[in-house]
């Protein structure tokens, strides 16, 4: 696959550059591209790259950060008019205001309501967020009523407290109680891209302060279907870690009438590359349906000797009462980025509401 890095091309800059030269007719485009495409252009990675453009940028604008700026926002419909998306490619934009804007707080937060529909301005914010936290909180909190969707979405994105790849946030980390009201504004946003974002957030906050999401939870699930959905998407780490009262609000209190059997595996010696092939009978013994969450675990052999467990989710439906189900499934272990595998003793197991039921063991080999 393409790295993204190299996305910029020079059809790229001089696809920016035309648009930039409506805005400023003195645009030297040459020395522009010559100073993109520096001696150390290529050992750049993309988010050096984004960075090394905007600082590019900043020696073409005009050296008045506010008036700067607000070529910037002249930029915007510029591009738009010769139909360039705006892309991650882009966020050297708000990157820009990120990197020079710091002392020109009002220009810059007031920048991001016309650059964010463009190109998102989630990781700029937040060093405003950490040098004006009152100013730029106050800012958000107004952006939760704002008629744009890509508004909204910022104030719920730009303060998640494990945004990845952006700067932390340490003081939400520690303390997300501020974040709560911005949610609750948004949790029935008529935009499916704004309550995927909120859930996102809650579900940061989940990973430090579980007890707040827990509360939150149990405040507000039951209130609209927009509502639970966002919460049960928020609780996805909770529901994998069987978290008892979060399975209780969803209905998946009860295992006492749940049994987990005939679990077999296709085979229990695989070569790396191949996949693994499991089915077993999930049964209802209940004289009523039952809402059951189905997963299975792997525990996957570490270089330790130790084995770690991972969830996978394989459905969240309600099964007929004095039911009996047949499930099969099956598990990749092609190599991938993400995970190294090490050879030996490696174990499967069902997960039915939060308990784990019968389990077998299978041999990892090259």
């Amino acid at each position: 696959m393409e790295p993204l890095k190299n996305a910029y091309t020079k059809s790229f800059f001089n696809a920016f550059l035309n648009a930039l030269e409506e805005i400023k007719p003195e645009l030297d485009k040459t020395a522009f591209l010559k100073a993109i495409f520096s001696t150390n252009w290529k050992t750049y990675e993309l988010k050096d790259r984004m960075h090394h453009i905007a600082v590019v940028l900043q020696q073409f604008l005009n050296p008045d950060f506010q008036i700067a700026i607000v070529e910037i926002k002249k930029l915007i419909p510029v591009l738009q008019k010769h139909k360039i998306s705006g892309g991650f490619e882009y966020l050297f934009l708000p990157d820009y205001v990120a990197m020079f804007g710091k002392d020109y707080l009002v220009e810059s937060i007031a920048s991001f309501e016309t650059i964010t529909p463009y190109v998102s301005c989630e990781f700029a914010i937040r060093p405003f967020i950490t040098t004006h936290p009152k100013y730029t909180m106050a800012k958000i909190n107004e952006w939760t009523f704002h008629s744009n969707q890509h508004l909204r979405r910022l104030a719920s994105e730009g303060c998640r407290p494990r945004l990845p790849w952006a700067m932390a946030l340490p003081v939400f980390k520690k303390d997300p109680t501020m974040i709560l009201s911005i949610l609750e504004n948004l949790l029935n946003d008529d935009s499916p891209y704004v309550r995927k974002s909120v859930a996102n957030n809650l579900n940061d906050i989940s990973k430090d302060n579980p007890e707040v999401l827990i509360a939150f939870t149990e405040k507000h699930y039951g209130e609209t279907e927009k509502t639970d959905w966002i919460l049960k998407h928020a609780n996805r780490t909770l529901l994998k870690q069987a978290e008892p009262r979060i399975m209780q609000v969803f209905g998946f209190g009860n295992t006492s009438q749940i049994d987990v059997q005939n679990l077999k595996l296709s085979t229990t010696k695989i070569q790396l590359g191949e996949e693994l092939h499991f089915s077993f009978d999930l049964v209802n013994n209940n004289k009523k349906a039952m809402l059951i969450r189905l997963e299975y675990a792997v525990y996957y052999l570490k270089n330790s000797g130790l084995l770690s467990k991972k969830i996978f989710q394989i459905s969240q439906k309600k099964h007929p009462p004095y039911s009996i189900n047949k499930i099969r499934k099956k598990q990749h272990f092609k190599p991938i980025t993400t995970r190294k595998y090490y050879f030996g003793i490696h174990k499967i197991s069902i997960v039915a509401n939060g308990k784990e039921f019968d389990s077998q063991a299978f041999e990892l080999h090259e």
